[in-house]
């Protein structure tokens, strides 16, 4: 199985133009799947959906949620699908099985005073602070996702006209504009950036560690847990909350939804509707008057 694995991988990086969090996660749950076969001595022609329910239920067993479970049956249908048209399996044993139905929740965000108060705290004036600065009020500027945020490169970015180009899902690219709050935190930040680990910093990512290396997702959280502490705010608010609240208060404040779904990079407002395209000026026009740190 391995070698249909990495073959699976290489089409998704190839082929599918997969981001390399989404490849991570594709080779973490296959490579989860094949130590249960091993464990279960099950050989590759005798997998079928029996098999696969007995897979699922291990899986709750151990504790994972129903969305971590859909996921990973979602990851074994696109995987048997493969197989399937490149022939190495006759039959898709994972297409007959049911997904997990599951809760669906409203997702956390701030107010517009919590966000005031929680992008507003006292923080320090290190190169270091200046950088969590910018990190916190870009992505609170952007909606961004954590993953597009980290793979920001200084390229990317255009401060006299105060856009982001970024790279999305399946690597699809999108103009993302950011206010003046923003602008005054980056320009802070780039001023300082030369000062991380001595001058000692990968020339291309806009936001890097104290090492100087491009910075992480899980070093996001981290910067978002300790600014929370910060503020005083003591609900659980992860980095894609501000993703949350981003779209909430435009939306508040009279943004029209299709332009919320260019901002976001959705790829539709729902699924039965089609996809709507708005010029980047209307687009800008729209932001300025939204947002409410624009």
């Amino acid at each position: 199985m391995k070698k249909q694995i990495n073959l699976f991988l290489q089409y998704l990086r190839h082929e599918k133009n997969a981001s390399p969090h989404t490849i991570s996660n594709y080779r973490r749950d296959l490579a989860q799947f094949e130590l249960f076969c091993h464990h279960q001595q099950t050989s590759w022609s005798k997998i079928d959906p029996t098999f696969l329910r007995s897979y699922l239920a291990s899986l709750y067993v151990q504790g994972l949620k129903r969305t971590s479970v859909a996921r990973k049956l979602a990851t074994l249908r696109s995987f048997f699908r493969y197989c399937q048209r490149q022939g190495f399996i006759k039959n898709n044993p994972a297409e007959v099985l049911a997904s997990p139905r599951l809760e669906k929740n409203v997702p956390s965000f701030l107010t517009e005073e919590e966000i005031n108060r929680f992008l507003d705290r006292p923080s320090g004036d290190r190169p270091l602070d200046r950088r969590d600065d910018a990190i916190l009020e870009l992505l609170y500027a952007t909606g961004v996702r954590v993953s597009e945020l980290v793979g920001i490169n200084l390229e990317d970015l255009n401060l006299n006209h105060r856009f982001l180009r970024i790279r999305g899902k399946g690597r699809k690219e999108r103009i993302v504009p950011f206010g003046s709050k923003a602008e005054e935190k980056l320009k802070q930040y780039l001023k300082s950036r030369w000062q991380i680990n001595k001058g000692q910093v990968e020339a291309e990512p806009l936001f890097v560690n104290y090492r100087g290396r491009r910075l992480t997702a899980r070093s996001v959280e981290r910067i978002v847990d300790k600014a929370l502490k910060q503020a005083a705010i003591r609900r659980k608010i992860s980095p894609h909350s501000l993703r949350h609240s981003f779209a909430s208060h435009l939306l508040s404040r009279g943004a029209d939804l299709r332009i919320i779904q260019e901002l976001l990079g959705h790829a539709s407002l729902a699924t039965t509707q089609k996809y709507t395209h708005l010029d980047l000026k209307k687009l800008l026009e729209v932001y300025a008057k939204s947002h409410p740190r624009s």
